[in-house]
Protein backbone atom coordinates (compact mmCIF):
# COMPACT_ATOMS: atom_id res chain seq x y z
CA UNK A 1 0.00 0.00 0.00
CA UNK A 2 2.63 2.54 1.17
CA UNK A 3 4.06 1.31 -2.44
CA UNK A 4 1.47 2.31 -4.15
CA UNK A 5 0.73 6.04 -2.46
CA UNK A 6 4.58 6.51 -3.58
CA UNK A 7 4.53 5.61 -6.78
CA UNK A 8 1.49 7.56 -7.05
CA UNK A 9 3.36 11.16 -5.75
CA UNK A 10 6.20 10.05 -8.05
CA UNK A 11 3.50 10.07 -11.01
CA UNK A 12 2.70 14.40 -10.23
CA UNK A 13 6.43 14.91 -10.14
CA UNK A 14 8.12 16.93 -13.23
CA UNK A 15 10.92 16.15 -14.07
CA UNK A 16 11.76 19.14 -16.67
CA UNK A 17 10.30 21.76 -14.14
CA UNK A 18 12.58 20.01 -11.72
CA UNK A 19 15.98 20.47 -14.21
CA UNK A 20 14.34 24.53 -15.06
CA UNK A 21 14.36 24.92 -10.91
CA UNK A 22 18.24 23.68 -10.47
CA UNK A 23 19.39 25.91 -13.49
CA UNK A 24 17.86 28.78 -11.06
CA UNK A 25 19.67 27.16 -8.18
CA UNK A 26 23.15 27.28 -9.88
CA UNK A 27 23.92 30.65 -9.46
CA UNK A 28 25.07 31.96 -5.87
CA UNK A 29 27.61 34.51 -3.68
CA UNK A 30 30.43 32.65 -6.04
CA UNK A 31 28.79 31.85 -9.69
CA UNK A 32 26.92 35.35 -10.63
CA UNK A 33 27.75 34.78 -13.92
CA UNK A 34 27.94 31.56 -15.98
CA UNK A 35 28.32 30.52 -19.59
CA UNK A 36 26.42 28.08 -21.08
CA UNK A 37 28.89 25.33 -20.95
CA UNK A 38 29.51 26.47 -17.06
CA UNK A 39 25.81 25.86 -16.18
CA UNK A 40 25.56 21.88 -17.68
CA UNK A 41 28.04 21.23 -15.95
CA UNK A 42 27.19 22.48 -12.46
CA UNK A 43 23.53 21.31 -12.88
CA UNK A 44 24.60 17.91 -14.60
CA UNK A 45 22.82 17.99 -17.90
CA UNK A 46 23.99 17.75 -21.20
CA UNK A 47 24.55 20.97 -22.94
CA UNK A 48 21.61 20.82 -25.64
CA UNK A 49 19.23 20.19 -22.55
CA UNK A 50 20.58 23.38 -20.17
CA UNK A 51 20.39 25.75 -23.67
CA UNK A 52 16.73 24.43 -23.57
CA UNK A 53 16.34 25.56 -20.19
CA UNK A 54 18.79 28.74 -20.09
CA UNK A 55 16.88 30.27 -23.60
CA UNK A 56 13.59 29.41 -21.52
CA UNK A 57 14.31 31.10 -18.61
CA UNK A 58 16.23 34.03 -20.87
CA UNK A 59 12.84 34.62 -22.88
CA UNK A 60 10.79 34.43 -19.68
CA UNK A 61 12.50 37.38 -17.67
CA UNK A 62 14.55 35.12 -15.38
CA UNK A 63 18.03 35.41 -16.71
CA UNK A 64 20.14 37.21 -18.33
CA UNK A 65 22.41 37.67 -20.91
CA UNK A 66 25.53 39.56 -21.51
CA UNK A 67 25.21 39.87 -25.63
CA UNK A 68 29.14 39.97 -26.02
CA UNK A 69 29.98 37.21 -23.39
CA UNK A 70 26.56 35.20 -23.84
CA UNK A 71 27.47 34.24 -20.16
CA UNK A 72 24.13 34.50 -18.07
CA UNK A 73 23.28 36.02 -14.72
CA UNK A 74 19.92 36.09 -12.41
CA UNK A 75 17.43 39.05 -13.40
CA UNK A 76 15.53 41.20 -11.47
CA UNK A 77 12.92 38.60 -11.66
CA UNK A 78 14.97 36.68 -8.20
CA UNK A 79 14.14 39.45 -6.33
CA UNK A 80 10.49 39.14 -6.76
CA UNK A 81 10.52 35.62 -6.17
CA UNK A 82 12.52 36.68 -2.61
CA UNK A 83 10.19 39.39 -2.57
CA UNK A 84 7.08 37.08 -2.27
CA UNK A 85 8.96 34.87 0.44
CA UNK A 86 9.30 37.93 2.42
CA UNK A 87 5.56 38.39 2.55
CA UNK A 88 4.65 34.94 3.41
CA UNK A 89 6.67 34.39 6.60
CA UNK A 90 4.77 35.64 9.33
CA UNK A 91 8.34 35.57 11.57
CA UNK A 92 9.94 38.13 9.43
CA UNK A 93 6.98 40.03 9.42
CA UNK A 94 6.54 39.82 13.07
CA UNK A 95 10.77 39.95 14.11
CA UNK A 96 11.37 42.71 11.86
CA UNK A 97 10.17 45.91 13.85
CA UNK A 98 11.90 44.34 16.67
CA UNK A 99 15.51 43.22 15.46
CA UNK A 100 15.64 47.34 14.35
CA UNK A 101 15.03 48.40 18.10
CA UNK A 102 17.35 46.18 19.25
CA UNK A 103 19.69 46.69 16.51
CA UNK A 104 19.79 50.65 17.78
CA UNK A 105 19.88 49.66 21.18
CA UNK A 106 22.73 47.64 21.18
CA UNK A 107 24.79 49.47 18.04
CA UNK A 108 25.51 46.06 16.60
CA UNK A 109 24.44 43.96 13.55
CA UNK A 110 21.43 41.58 14.47
CA UNK A 111 20.17 38.83 12.06
CA UNK A 112 17.07 36.70 11.87
CA UNK A 113 17.55 33.29 10.07
CA UNK A 114 15.65 29.61 9.43
CA UNK A 115 16.61 26.49 8.98
CA UNK A 116 17.27 25.08 5.41
CA UNK A 117 18.46 21.16 5.26
CA UNK A 118 21.63 21.30 6.66
CA UNK A 119 21.70 24.60 6.23
CA UNK A 120 20.72 27.76 8.02
CA UNK A 121 19.63 31.01 6.25
CA UNK A 122 19.92 34.63 7.14
CA UNK A 123 16.20 36.01 6.46
CA UNK A 124 16.35 39.50 7.93
CA UNK A 125 19.47 41.52 8.11
CA UNK A 126 20.12 44.41 10.22
CA UNK A 127 23.13 46.25 8.87
CA UNK A 128 25.45 48.71 11.06
CA UNK A 129 27.70 51.26 8.95
CA UNK A 130 30.91 48.85 9.41
CA UNK A 131 29.27 45.71 8.48
CA UNK A 132 30.35 43.97 4.90
CA UNK A 133 28.47 43.71 1.72
CA UNK A 134 28.54 39.82 2.42
CA UNK A 135 26.97 40.54 5.82
CA UNK A 136 23.73 42.49 4.70
CA UNK A 137 22.93 39.99 2.06
CA UNK A 138 19.32 38.66 2.44
CA UNK A 139 19.19 35.10 1.88
CA UNK A 140 22.93 34.20 2.47
CA UNK A 141 23.78 30.72 3.87
CA UNK A 142 26.08 29.06 6.03
CA UNK A 143 26.96 25.67 7.17
CA UNK A 144 24.40 25.19 10.51
CA UNK A 145 26.98 22.89 12.61
CA UNK A 146 29.31 26.10 12.25
CA UNK A 147 26.89 28.96 13.56
CA UNK A 148 25.30 29.74 17.11
CA UNK A 149 21.55 29.60 14.72
CA UNK A 150 22.42 26.31 13.73
CA UNK A 151 23.83 24.32 17.47
CA UNK A 152 20.48 26.29 19.40
CA UNK A 153 18.21 24.61 16.71
CA UNK A 154 20.08 21.26 17.19
CA UNK A 155 19.79 21.82 20.68
CA UNK A 156 15.99 21.67 20.70
CA UNK A 157 15.66 19.19 17.74
CA UNK A 158 14.33 15.56 18.81
CA UNK A 159 17.48 13.53 20.48
CA UNK A 160 16.78 10.81 16.95
CA UNK A 161 17.39 13.95 14.72
CA UNK A 162 20.34 15.60 16.14
CA UNK A 163 21.95 12.59 17.03
CA UNK A 164 21.74 12.21 12.70
CA UNK A 165 22.58 15.83 12.16
CA UNK A 166 25.34 15.80 14.76
CA UNK A 167 26.78 12.74 12.40
CA UNK A 168 25.81 13.84 9.07
CA UNK A 169 25.31 17.20 8.26
CA UNK A 170 28.50 19.10 6.49
CA UNK A 171 31.08 20.54 8.44
CA UNK A 172 34.04 22.75 6.64
CA UNK A 173 37.09 24.60 7.84
CA UNK A 174 35.64 28.07 6.94
CA UNK A 175 38.16 29.87 9.13
CA UNK A 176 41.37 28.49 10.72
CA UNK A 177 39.67 28.33 14.20
CA UNK A 178 36.39 26.20 12.79
CA UNK A 179 35.34 23.41 14.82
CA UNK A 180 35.06 20.16 13.15
CA UNK A 181 35.30 17.84 15.28
CA UNK A 182 31.93 16.63 15.78
CA UNK A 183 32.14 15.56 19.61
CA UNK A 184 32.76 18.64 20.77
CA UNK A 185 30.25 20.71 18.51
CA UNK A 186 27.66 17.93 20.18
CA UNK A 187 29.08 19.31 23.80
CA UNK A 188 28.75 22.66 22.34
CA UNK A 189 24.81 22.18 21.00
CA UNK A 190 24.53 20.26 24.81
CA UNK A 191 25.83 23.98 26.68
CA UNK A 192 23.73 25.69 24.28
CA UNK A 193 20.29 23.79 25.14
CA UNK A 194 21.30 23.95 28.82
CA UNK A 195 21.83 28.12 28.59
CA UNK A 196 18.98 28.94 26.53
CA UNK A 197 21.30 30.32 23.45
CA UNK A 198 23.89 29.49 21.13
CA UNK A 199 27.55 30.45 20.91
CA UNK A 200 29.92 30.78 18.05
CA UNK A 201 33.22 32.49 18.30
CA UNK A 202 35.56 32.62 15.25
CA UNK A 203 33.72 30.03 13.27
CA UNK A 204 33.05 31.69 10.26
CA UNK A 205 34.50 35.04 10.26
CA UNK A 206 37.96 35.50 12.12
CA UNK A 207 37.25 37.64 15.48
CA UNK A 208 33.62 37.50 14.99
CA UNK A 209 31.12 36.51 18.04
CA UNK A 210 27.56 34.97 17.25
CA UNK A 211 24.71 34.63 19.47
CA UNK A 212 21.66 33.30 18.25
CA UNK A 213 18.25 32.86 20.66
CA UNK A 214 15.39 30.69 19.63
CA UNK A 215 12.01 31.42 18.43
CA UNK A 216 9.25 28.73 18.90
CA UNK A 217 6.22 28.03 16.86
CA UNK A 218 2.95 26.90 17.81
CA UNK A 219 3.88 23.22 18.07
CA UNK A 220 6.90 24.36 20.75
CA UNK A 221 9.23 23.54 17.46
CA UNK A 222 12.41 26.52 16.73
CA UNK A 223 10.69 28.20 13.77
CA UNK A 224 14.13 30.79 13.59
CA UNK A 225 16.55 32.59 15.71
CA UNK A 226 17.20 36.05 16.41
CA UNK A 227 21.14 36.49 16.31
CA UNK A 228 23.84 39.05 16.69
CA UNK A 229 27.45 39.00 15.37
CA UNK A 230 30.09 41.43 17.12
CA UNK A 231 33.63 41.91 17.34
CA UNK A 232 35.71 40.27 20.12
CA UNK A 233 38.28 42.70 19.79
CA UNK A 234 35.32 45.03 21.09
CA UNK A 235 32.92 42.58 23.08
CA UNK A 236 34.99 40.26 25.41
CA UNK A 237 32.99 36.95 25.67
CA UNK A 238 31.84 37.71 28.72
CA UNK A 239 30.03 40.85 28.10
CA UNK A 240 28.06 38.86 25.34
CA UNK A 241 26.73 35.86 27.86
CA UNK A 242 25.59 39.40 30.50
CA UNK A 243 25.17 41.87 28.27
CA UNK A 244 23.44 40.49 24.55
CA UNK A 245 22.10 37.16 25.61
CA UNK A 246 19.38 38.29 27.46
CA UNK A 247 18.22 40.79 25.46
CA UNK A 248 18.85 38.56 22.13
CA UNK A 249 16.34 35.74 24.61
CA UNK A 250 13.87 38.75 25.49
CA UNK A 251 13.43 39.92 21.68
CA UNK A 252 12.95 36.23 20.86
CA UNK A 253 10.65 35.11 23.50
CA UNK A 254 8.63 38.67 22.46
CA UNK A 255 8.06 37.31 18.92
CA UNK A 256 4.55 35.50 18.90
CA UNK A 257 3.43 32.74 16.53
CA UNK A 258 1.13 31.45 18.19
CA UNK A 259 -1.07 32.48 16.43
Amino acid sequence: MAKRAQEKQDTLFVGSLEKGLRIMAAFNAHRTELGLTELAEVVGLDKSAAQRFTNTLHKTGYLEKDPESRRFRPSLKFMELAAAYLWSDPFVQLAMPKLIDLSRDLGERVNAARLAGSDIIYVIRIPTQLTSFAAMVVGNKVQALSSSSGRIMLAHMSEEERQLALETWPIDRITPRTVTDRSQIAREVEEAGQQGYGIAVNQNIINEIGIAAPVFDRMGRVAGTVQCSVSSQKWSLDRVHNEIAPRLMEVANSINLLR
